[in-house]
């Protein structure tokens, strides 16, 4: 069985309740990992984002909450992580622009749930999903190849591209979060093939 590796993704919104859209890109065909498939900006935690400086670090309640299955370095890392991809998969800058890359800022982070790769899939992440208002943004929207077609789609328009059963999960619960709903966090996992969602 292939050990899930940590991940981070940016579901990155902008507008209001029926007005929100949210940021997705496509993965290019060659891709190995889900090509052709619609999704959020992320990628893979790297050893130095544990060590990253930032300019504000993650408001306690949601630190809280991404540190029931990380530590608080590791959390750390994960939220940097969902930046530093951010910024290099769109252009948009969560922070400060430095010498070519990134100082982020955490504070405007929300956290919206985790998932795991199923344990039959070749490539498998633990990937954590965070959510950050587009406002908070600085930078022009520019693609660097690791996602394609980069543009803004509501809820259901989202949801009527070509994406996975966890990417699903995730824009249906940013609609009940838009709509003023009661959040809570999410955990996609599954047994064999078949998907799990509970709540934490």
């Amino acid at each position: 069985m292939v050990r899930p590796r940590d991940a981070a993704s940016l579901v990155v919104t902008r507008g209001d309740g029926a007005r929100t859209k949210v940021l997705l890109g496509r993965r290019p065909s060659n891709d190995r990992f889900m090509p052709n498939v619609h999704v959020f900006p992320g990628g893979r935690v790297d050893l130095a984002d544990e060590d990253a400086a930032v300019t504000k670090g993650l408001l306690t309640p949601v630190a809280r909450r991404l540190e029931r299955r990380a530590g608080p370095v590791r959390a750390r890392a994960l939220a940097v992580a969902a930046l530093r991809e951010t910024f290099e998969e769109t252009g948009l800058v969560f922070g400060e622009r430095r010498a070519g890359s990134i100082v982020p800022d955490l504070s405007g982070l929300d956290y919206i749930g985790r998932a795991i790769t199923p344990s039959l899939n070749p490539i498998r992440y633990h990937a954590r999903f965070l959510r950050a208002r587009a406002e908070n943004a600085s930078g022009r929207l520019k693609s660097n190849g690791e996602l394609l077609d980069l543009g803004w789609y509501s809820i259901d328009e989202a949801l009527g591209l070509t994406i996975i059963d966890v990417t699903q999960a995730i824009l249906e619960q940013l609609r009940m979060r838009v709509h003023g709903k009661p959040p809570h966090d999410l955990f996609v996992h599954y047994r064999g093939m078949r998907q799990i969602i509970t709540r934490e």
